[in-house]
């Protein structure tokens, strides 16, 4: 089947000339580049002693990136009346002032730059990363409306893994540990990314399961992206703590990081592969079709069909469906039809508790490590970020293979899991605080966290649509700055001066030491979980008629035949 057109993007393009593998290769170097929100814990303590600030002040700070972070609403609009290039282009300016004006206060450039002016400037750099997310995650899940859990997964991993790239950057000879020099390449290099990758992310033919032959293909090609970003956050997190525990050279560190490079190439493989054995298939199929049209077996007609729904699906996405009738689930809704269903309040709840109580232990991890007795607490951010990825990675792909098993466990099924596994981690580091302790529950926390992201996105698809996903997708991300504000600055931050002044009252150092320095507040997290996997819970069965509507082939009907409504 051919489709032509704007695809949910503003950018006309003609069908069967561009692959999806070019645009989804060049998304994760912006994605990369999307996870420079992760970077906070490494430049935060400068902050900190440039500029005189309380743990209660820093994680206000912290606050500030997770809004600007996930305040991704604007370009969630926009995202359907302009092409990608101009919201990516948005993103990268953003990104310029922000980190820019951030490199000019801590480098002293910039004497005494009023406290609420940092949390300004700090919110304008991390927003980038709505812009840059919105542009590659919005058109990459229209490019492949088949593949939803199994595309967000691959693209929420690498922006989850970059902390760990930044981490390598940061450490090595490249950047020397330097937090000027860090939010220099942040205010500089990643726009400079970002406007290079431009013209590959763009709308393109959707991916659709064609036959048996471009289904098993395109499985194989989602494999080798996934197996290739496995072995970037292995090796990332693996030179990060080898760095630590060896002096490298800075030859050795240079070579470390070209090898990273490639890595990230890697994915490039796939449409040049397609583009040099193109002519091989072009003539497979072109035979095909001949005995096709003499043959007409009846399996054409089930192709037909499935075509059919494709091209339902995004012709609603575009708007050319008008329906007279409320939608119901796994049909596109608009703004105020979804803000009245149960099913969207449902689904942000425990995604604001899963990462609401994930990123508080991101924007306290530092003072973690040596409340915890760490020395170095940047390997604890590769840990949280190999976690992440993989929890991001892992998420998206058990969701969608179980989905579409026999069994149709919905998504949330997976949240639920996870939230259960974050309050048995927070309730370890409440009482058991150590170097061990904190190391295999910041690993833990970072992969449960990751699942959060990859079973939200296509879970809101799937319920709510691809016409305005990104609108509703930016919309859920909000309970990240919600729950960084609550659990974050108001908990755990101030927790930990209370705890740090009463020590230092006591004959204590200027550092809170001890696993009382976040007692309360991890107990208070592990109750939110459990919170959380009774909310999940309810949702997934909810929900559950949406997956036998979507992937058993049926209508919107219950498996007993009754009329879901």
């Amino acid at each position: 089947m051919a489709i032509a057109g704007d695809v949910g993007g503003g950018v006309r393009t003609k069908a069967g000339t561009r692959p999806p593998w070019v645009g989804l290769a060049a998304a994760v170097w912006v994605l990369m580049s999307a996870g420079n929100a992760y970077t906070f814990p490494l430049y935060s303590p400068a902050i900190k002693s440039a500029l005189g600030y309380t743990q209660r002040q820093l994680a206000m700070l912290g606050v500030a990136k997770d809004v600007g972070e996930n305040f991704g609403v604007v370009a969630g609009v926009l995202c359907n009346s302009f092409p990608p290039w101009f919201v990516l282009l948005v993103g990268a300016a953003f990104c310029f002032v922000g980190y820019g004006a951030l490199w000019l206060a801590v480098s002293g450039t910039v004497v005494a730059m009023p406290y609420w002016l940092l949390w300004i400037v700090i919110a304008i750099g991390t927003n980038s990363n709505a812009w840059f997310l919105t542009a590659v995650l919005v058109t990459n899940m229209r490019n492949f409306p088949l593949r939803r859990g199994v595309v967000a997964g691959i693209l929420k991993g690498y922006t989850g893994i970059s902390a760990a790239l930044f981490t390598q950057l940061f450490s090595g000879a490249v950047l020397r540990r330097s937090p000027t020099s860090l939010l220099l390449l942040l205010a500089v290099g990643l726009p400079g990314i970002c406007l290079a990758m431009m013209y590959f992310v763009r709308p393109c033919t959707p991916a659709i399961d064609a036959d048996e032959e471009e289904d098993a293909m395109r499985d194989g090609h989602f494999a080798f992206t996934q197996i290739v970003s496995v072995v970037l956050a292995v090796y990332l997190v693996t030179t990060t703590i080898l760095g630590n525990a060896i002096k490298l050279s800075d030859a050795t560190s240079y070579m470390l990081f070209g090898f990273t490079v490639l890595l990230l190439l890697a994915p490039l493989a796939i449409p040049v592969k397609m583009t040099l054995f193109r002519r091989k298939r072009q003539q497979r199929t072109e035979a095909t079709e001949q005995e096709e049209a003499l043959l007409i077996p009846s399996s054409h007609v089930v192709d037909d069909e499935d075509s059919d729904k494709v091209d339902l699906l995004l012709a609603e996405g575009k708007g050319a469906v008008r329906r007279k009738r409320r939608p119901r689930r796994g049909e596109d809704f608009e703004f105020m039809e979804a803000l009245v269903k149960a099913d969207f309040w449902l689904l942000f709840v425990a995604y604001f508790i899963g990462v609401g109580t994930g990123v508080t232990v991101l924007n306290n991890l530092a003072q973690i490590g040596v409340a915890a007795g760490i020395g170095d607490t940047t390997v604890l951010l590769s840990l949280f970020a190999l976690g992440n990825f993989l929890g991001r990675l892992g998420g998206g792909a058990m969701s969608e293979k179980f989905v579409r098993s026999t069994l149709l466990v919905p998504r949330p099924i997976w949240m639920a899991l996870t939230q259960t596994t974050l309050a048995i981690a927070y309730l370890s580091l409440a009482y058991a605080l150590n170097p061990a302790v904190a190391y295999a529950c910041t690993a833990t926390v970072g992969l449960c966290y990751g699942v959060q992201f990859s079973v939200m996105i296509p879970t809101t698809s799937e319920l709510f649509g691809l016409r305005n996903f990104g609108l509703f997708y930016n919309l859920m991300s909000m309970a990240n700055p919600i729950g960084a504000a609550l659990f974050s600055s108001e908990l755990a931050g101030q927790i930990y001066d209370e705890e740090t002044a009463r020590q230092r009252h006591s004959g204590g150092g200027t550092a809170c030491l001890g696993p009382g320095c976040f007692r309360v507040a991890f107990v208070v997290l592990a109750g939110a979980c459990s919170v959380g996997t009774v909310v999940s819970l309810v949702l997934a069965a909810r929900i559950r008629p949406v997956y036998w509507a979507l992937y058993s082939g049926g209508s919107f009907r219950l498996p007993n035949g009754s009329q879901q409504h």
